[in-house]
């Protein structure tokens, strides 16, 4: 019998078949193998009643993320905030090379724009807004909720971005049934509280789901590879393999038509300087780490 897991909470698995809902303990084997379920993970099932059942086999993934533990992600969105706090670029842009990294499609959402933020928003619009799908709303009022269920329809997504950005109220809004309780925003730090504490998988109207997390592990380290990152850039993609030298890095190597094309204004100056900016975080890394 197949189904998705669906919750993940103190060694049980929930499993959704689409007719009934098991609780599910692994086989060993997987804990022999390195192998941890994953809310998202499409699998095989024994059933032992009407309720209870051992995961014996999981499908092939698509992706899957480690902390928190997900799998088979279509989407990510990645929210900010155009206001308390004020967008983390450095945080938004190691998201989105993980989102690329992991294969799946990226779509901006700014937050809290009933707010004010109108110059951070531009900013934001200007930066991200010819590369990926930024659809702003607000959880107050509703507006642009419908262009983001537009995008989300038929996916299977994810929420990621800095504490107190809205993600929880932004979940709640999406769905049906209030489903995360909404965190408050310490005045002192002006961060949100995580108030999830386990993955789950929850549907939404009219189609796809969405998982409700604790919240993606804030970014000490960069994932990608100095050989991989200029791949997660889609705009630089086009050029890459056509620079006077293969092994060019894009940033003072003569012929590089990378950065002939951030003078010629094909890609946006701010997204070249992160570049930039990972590309000696990769380079501190192997030196020091």
């Amino acid at each position: 019998m197949q189904g998705t897991i669906v919750k993940g909470i103190g060694g049980f698995y929930y499993v959704d078949t689409g007719q009934r809902l098991y609780e599910c303990k692994a086989r060993g084997l997987f804990r022999k193998e390195g192998i941890i379920p994953c809310v998202g993970d499409f699998v095989e099932m024994d059933p032992l009643s009407e309720s209870e059942g051992y995961i014996v086999r999981i499908l092939p993934r698509k992706n899957v993320f480690i902390r928190p533990p997900l799998a088979n992600v279509d989407c990510l969105v990645l929210v900010a905030a155009v206001t308390k706090p004020k967008p983390n670029y450095a945080v938004l842009n190691k998201f989105l090379v993980m989102g690329e990294l992991h294969n799946t499609e990226i779509v901006i959402c700014l937050t809290k724009i009933d707010q004010g933020g109108e110059k951070e928003a531009a900013k934001l619009k200007d930066l991200y807004g010819g590369i990926y799908p930024v659809v702003s709303v607000s959880g107050e009022t509703g507006q642009g909720l419908e262009d983001l269920r537009a995008l989300l329809k038929g996916k299977r997504s994810a929420l990621a971005g800095s504490s107190g950005v809205g993600k929880s109220t932004l979940l709640n809004k999406l769905q049906e049934e209030v489903v995360a309780e909404t965190g408050e925003i310490s005045a002192k730090s002006q961060r949100g509280r995580h108030t999830t504490r386990h993955v789950e998988l929850f549907p939404l109207p009219g189609g796809g789901m969405i998982f409700d997390t604790p919240g993606f592990t804030s970014f000490d380290i960069l994932e990608a590879e100095a050989e991989e990152l200029a791949s997660c850039y889609p705009e630089m993609e086009a050029y890459i393999g056509s620079c006077r030298y293969d092994d060019c890095c894009h940033l003072a190597e003569p012929g590089c038509k990378v950065r002939e094309a951030v003078e010629a204004g094909r890609i946006h100056p701010g997204r070249y300087e992160a570049y930039k900016e990972q590309m000696q975080e990769i380079r501190n890394r192997k030196k020091y780490g």
